[in-house]
Parts: structure tokens; sequence; C-alpha cells
């Protein structure tokens, strides 16, 4: 046959035909009826479902955000201008998916999974749903396993578990971000791997956070996810559910993951914007009436599973922005509500030098000490009650009482228990130095100390528990009276020479 033979085509014609995949293609297609601020009204398309994701004509993508008898408001999650009236609208009858898996670990993206850092394409195995159900009562075990942040007031008087929900709340800055950005860098040499999830924060921020991780070697083991405030408000809304699905791979796979989300305060408020853009009923500070449900669906998926599970762990640290240290606004008041307590930064104490700015009265661990490790717990048996009556001497001092012996030596005690809870940003404490510093106030070897004199005590205790020995030490376990006193030897060590 020559190559223009009629039969030698015919021959492989038909060969391509029986190749072919023959059999119906269902293609729903709908229309752009107006499109404004992030958000597109779409008509004919009635099987469409909430949260389905859509493709518009342009290739741009968004999802099904509310439905009504005629049209559908759905949210964009690319730019605006490229969509248009009367653009075709094509649903997939699929859900919006992130990727997920250990290769995204060190990098930086959207809340799409699409790289930011440029560093090349970003390949994983698998893509996860990012609105997933929240693991059954059946399926959780019991939060037992410590999770140590590195920030002396938290570790010592509100302990975090692994599994657990604790709220960061305050004023802006108050260094709310810096305590979640302690706990990542405290994770840089452990088991566990974490998720950074930026919503709506300045860039230069964001940039800060992500030069602090590579500069104290913790990135390699973070994702961080970005929705900045130029994003369209539908990425802002998706960003804490992708970075939520992003660490759920990481703890159901076996791992232990930690999340910190920066702020759920401008989530809700990106979720208010969608929702009086496609006119649902405002209710209070008009939010919408799910505001609530919204954010307990995303933080009740952090959990410790159990042992037939794999015993992975999904510890989350949801940040919430105050208006003048109120507590009782709608926003926090939920929040509070939703998780297992809260860490409350105080703008006075912030602004009085005492950083990390935490009020002990009015933060809490519903966990706590169950989670707490031993000799912490054995070390630090009365130290919140001290410094909490110590603060209401010091008040009740202010006004000219004449204290006598025995509350001199507790406002002494009580000064040195602020020194040593002052900590300087991005140094996290090892579990080591956290019980030697306990012990040094509880034993009153601190008491009328100078603060420099403490904080000259505290830059030299890691140098002098390693030369010791003593930080290799199981403090995991109940605190031995051997320990105590080669931890107490070690401390008087390094007290300033009394003067002659």
């Amino acid at each position: 046959m020559t190559p223009n033979d009629p039969d030698e085509w015919l021959d492989r014609s038909l060969e391509a035909i029986a190749r072919a995949p023959l059999g119906p293609v269902v293609r729903r297609s709908g229309r752009v009826e107006r499109v404004s601020d992030g958000v597109a009204m779409v008509s004919g398309l009635p099987e469409a479902r909430a949260g389905e994701r859509l493709v518009f004509e342009g290739g741009q993508s968004g999802f099904v955000h509310v439905l009504d008898e005629e049209t559908l408001a759905a949210v964009l999650l690319d730019d605006i201008a490229g969509v248009a009236q009367g653009d075709a609208v094509t649903g997939t009858g699929d859900v919006m998916r992130v990727p997920v898996g250990p290769e995204l670990l060190g990098r930086i993206v959207d809340p799409l999974g699409r790289p930011l850092d440029g560093l090349g394409p970003i390949t994983t195995s698998a893509k996860h749903p990012v609105e997933r159900p929240a693991p059954a009562i059946i399926d959780r075990a019991a939060v037992v396993e410590p999770m140590q942040t590195g920030t002396l007031v938290v570790d010592a008087l509100f302990a975090l578990g692994r599994g657990q929900r604790e709220l960061i709340v305050g004023d802006r800055a108050t260094g709310k971000t810096t305590i979640a950005l302690d706990t990542i860098l405290n994770q840089k040499d452990g088991d566990v791997t974490s998720v950074y999830v930026a919503i709506g924060q300045k860039t230069s921020s964001v940039e800060r956070v992500i030069e602090t991780l590579r500069r104290n070697g913790a990135l390699a083991r973070t994702i961080v996810v970005v929705a900045g405030p130029s994003t369209p408000p539908g990425m802002q809304w998706l960003a804490p559910f992708a970075g939520m699905t992003m660490a759920e791979e990481l703890r159901d796979t076996g791992g232990h993951a930690l999340i910190v989300l920066d702020d759920l305060t401008r989530h809700a408020a990106s979720h208010r914007e969608l929702a009086l853009l496609t006119r649902q009923t405002p209710g209070r500070e008009a939010y919408p009436g799910d505001i609530f449900y919204l954010h307990a669906r995303l933080l009740e998926r952090a959990a410790r599973l159990s042992d037939a599970l794999g015993s992975g762990t999904l510890t989350a640290l949801p940040i919430a922005e105050t208006d003048a240290g109120n507590l009782a606004a709608f926003i926090p008041t939920n929040l509070i509500s939703i998780t297992d307590g809260q860490i409350a930064l105080d703008a006075k104490l912030f602004n009085r030098g005492q950083k990390p700015a935490v009020d002990v009265g009015t933060s809490v661990s519903r966990v706590g000490g169950k989670t707490q490790a031993r000799s912490l717990r054995d070390a630090a048996e009365s130290m919140r009650l001290d410094y909490a009556q110590f603060l209401e001497l010091e008040i009740f001092t202010r006004f000219g009482g004449m204290p006598d012996t025995r509350v001199k030596a507790q406002l002494a005690r009580g000064r040195a228990v602020r020194a040593v809870l002052a900590q300087i940003q991005h140094a996290p404490l090892r579990l080591a130095d956290e019980v030697a510093l306990v012990l040094a106030v509880q034993t009153g070897l601190l008491d009328g100390l100078e603060p420099a004199q403490i904080d000259a005590l505290r830059a030299a205790l890691p140098d002098a528990l390693d030369a010791a020995g003593l930080s290799g030490a199981d403090f995991s376990a109940t605190l031995s009276e051997g320990l105590h006193d080669q931890i107490v030897q070690c401390l008087k060590g390094l007290l300033p020479e009394p003067e002659k």
C-alpha cells in the first residue's frame, strides 16, 4: 500500500475510532447574570450544590455560596476582571479541594495550594475537600500529651495538650502572633509539624513571620498558607478551611500537627462581607446567623485520634482580636465558647513592658494540668495562686499601706515571678529551662534580686544545665528529690555574690 492509499487511511481511522471512549457526556452550563465585588450571580444551574466548585468561561474558579430559587451566588477565587455578564459557567459536580501531603512542607502557598514562593510547582499525591466532617466522638481519644510552647507563662500556668483548641485573644499589637509563632519555633526539633494560616494579614507582617521561621530553622517543617488583604474575599474565607485540611492529612497519617489561624476576626469579617453581598439576613453586628456554626465546624476538626486510627493529633491555636480589651464582643465570645480555653493578652501589661502580656486572671486552659509535663506541674504547683495573690497585694499597697514582714516577702516573691515570666520574643525555652526557672522562684532563690540579675541568670541557665548533664533528664516524669536538689545546686552557682 502507498502512503496515500485510501485503504490504509481507512484502517487507521477504524483503529482510532475503536480506541475512542464512547458514551454520553453530561455538561451542566449556566450563565453569569451579574458580577461585582468578588461575587457572581449565576443562572441555569438548578442542580448545583452548596460548596460545589464552578469553572467560569475564562478559566477562573469559584464555589457556590448561596442557593436561591432562580439563581445561585458564586464566590470567585480569581481575578474578577476576567468575568463578565453573559459568560458561561460550568458545574464540576465536585467540591473545592486542596493538595495535601508532606510535599507542602517548607512551602508558601495560597488557599488553593498554588505556590507563592517562586520555588516551582508542587506535586502531591492527593487532594482533599476543604470542608470535611470533624472526627466522631468514638474516633477521638483523651488529650493527655503536652504541647510545649516554649513560653514559660503558658507552659507553667496554662498548659496546652496535643489535640487541644486554645484561643489567643487580645487587642491589636499585643503579641498574639508572637506567642503562636514561638510555639511553632519550639517544634522545629520535635515530632510536630506546623501549618500557619495568614488571613487578611498585611504583606509586611506575613513576610516577617516567614523570615522568622526561616531564620530559626522552622520553615522546613511548616506549611504557610497566605490569603493577603488584596486577595478576593473568597480566598480569605477559604484559607482556614484549606489550612485545616492540610493539617488533618499530617494528623491522619499518624503524625502530630499544629495549626495557627491568624486571625479568625478577619475571617469573620470576610464571611460578613460575602453574606451582605449575597443579601443574607444580617444578625448581631451584621454577622449572619451561621457565623458560630462556621467557626465551630472548623475548630471541631482539631482533635486527638484514637489508637485504632493511629493516635495522631491536631492542635489548633486560633487568634482573635478584641477592641479595647472587650472579651464580650460577638466574635471573641463565640470563639471562647467553642475552644478549650483562652490565652488573653492585656494591652496595659504590654505597654508597661510585661511581655508576653498574658493576663493570668482571664486566661484559662480547660485541659490544663492533665497534659502538663509532670515535673513542671510539680514545680509550679502553687505558682499561679501565689502570683494572683501578689497582683492583689500590689494594688493594695499602692494606696499607701505599710505591709508587714510576711506581706513584704509575698511582694518580693511576686516580683520574682513576674520577672521570670517575662520573656523575649522568638526565644522559646526548653522544658528543662522552664522547670529550673520555676524552681528558682518557688524555692526563694530569686527573692530580692533585681530584674537585670534575673535576666542574667536566665541567659546563663541553659549552658549551666548542659554542663551539669541535667538538660537530658526525663522531665516528663515526677520531679524526684535528687533531680530537684541537683537543679537547685546548679541555680545557686549562678546567683550573684552577696554584697559584703
